[in-house]
């Protein structure tokens, strides 16, 4: 057993991880109910390969992409910073928008940086489903731990964002296998949509973007990233733990799983070998490497908030966290509030799929949709 689950409690939870577990569970529910509400094709339940709509995707392809797409097209070079940092290959292959020439540019061959993002109709209606969703979220949030509860932690966050001095996307980055990457905005973050940003950051986007903050700081000290360090480090040890027991552990899928494993054996922080009592089941191993990377997490995020305490206020960081640790309670299924909020519609996919034990201690963004979990 971890030590933050020991007493079933959040105080020393770092704070990355409290972010974390509130941000991944808002976008669970916000993914749900977008599912339930959008016609879809998706890998598991009654939607699996149904090809009436496109493919199922999270909320990190609308705050970070789909929002600023509009009807009449936006240029490939407007939206670049994006771009690398959601999927927009996916996007095109998964049936929500088009790249191609814009037929106003008279050009034979004008370069592909110059050529028009548009939604096609199914990310249209896409977006007019994703539109409104994360109010509706937050409102339930406010029927649910009280309006006074979310209010404070909105006014925390505000607090902090308020004063970063780097542009922030509107969800995290991809994960694609090491650092995050934040891309570099310099104030020319696109305009949206028409109707496609609320006249306030929702929930989702402030909690992201005080959680990338507190990443960047992390990972200029860390040669190992927080999605993995907070996840798969997080819960091996030099004894050994099953491989096919890390998803179990960590709250993160399978395919999350490899991806760190694959990482972390690179680098020689860890070695995979078979199990002496069973050769069917690998296990893998921290190293002398693997565990000095470990100890560097367990250590940092405290020196960091710390560090923001000086930064931002003492006082804004005690009441950040307190907020944060009223709604997370305990990382476990069984005792965190947060999971209240995550049983899935009958028809969603998350139904037909084991129940998680634990929300992950840091999102698994990944390209395959972008699901906070790595599903």
């Amino acid at each position: 057993m971890c030590p933050e689950q020991q007493g079933g409690v959040a105080s020393r939870l770092p704070l990355s991880a409290l972010l974390s577990h509130v941000l991944v569970a808002f976008t669970i529910e916000f993914d749900n109910e977008f599912e339930h509400q959008m016609p879809h094709t998706t890998t598991w339940g009654p939607a699996a390969h149904s090809r009436h709509g496109p493919w199922l995707v999270s909320l990190v392809m609308w705050s970070n992409f789909m929002q600023f797409v509009g009807e009449n097209g936006v240029s490939l070079r407007e939206l670049e910073s994006l771009a690398r940092i959601t999927n927009l290959k996916g996007l095109e292959r998964w049936g929500y928008v088009v790249v191609e020439p814009d037929p106003a540019d008279s050009r034979t061959a004008p370069p592909r940086s110059d050529w028009v993002v548009r939604p096609t109709p199914a990310g249209r209606r896409a977006q007019a489903v994703w539109r409104p969703l994360a109010d509706v979220i937050e409102k339930r949030w406010q029927a649910r731990f009280g309006k006074d509860e979310i209010g404070r932690l909105r006014v925390s966050l505000q607090a902090l964002v308020s004063q970063l001095d780097v542009e922030m996307p509107h969800y995290l980055p991809v994960v694609w296998s090491g650092k995050s990457e934040v891309p570099d905005l310099k104030g020319r973050l696109p305009a949206a949509a028409e109707g496609g940003i609320a006249s306030r950051l929702d929930l989702s986007v402030l909690l992201s973007q005080v959680l990338l903050a507190f990443t960047i700081d992390f990972e200029r000290e860390s040669n190992v990233s927080l999605p993995i360090s907070a996840n798969a480090l997080r819960v091996l040890d030099e004894k050994g733990v099953r491989v096919r027991d890390l998803p179990r552990l960590t709250g993160v899928s399978k395919e999350a799983i490899s991806m760190s494993v694959g990482f972390l054996q690179r680098g020689r922080y860890l070695v995979v070998e078979r199990d002496p009592t069973d050769s069917r089941t690998q296990v893998a191993r921290l190293t002398a490497t693997g565990l000095q990377a470990q100890d560097a997490y367990r250590q940092l995020p405290g020196v960091i908030e710390e560090r923001w305490q000086a930064r931002f206020g003492k006082d804004d960081i005690r009441t950040l966290r307190e907020s944060l640790e009223r709604l997370v309670s305990s990382p476990t299924a069984q005792l965190s509030p947060l999971f209240k909020g995550l049983e899935p519609y009958p028809d969603g996919w998350r139904a037909s799929v084991r129940k998680p034990d634990t929300l992950p201690h840091y999102p698994m963004v990944l390209h395959r949709g972008g699901f906070p979990d790595g599903s």
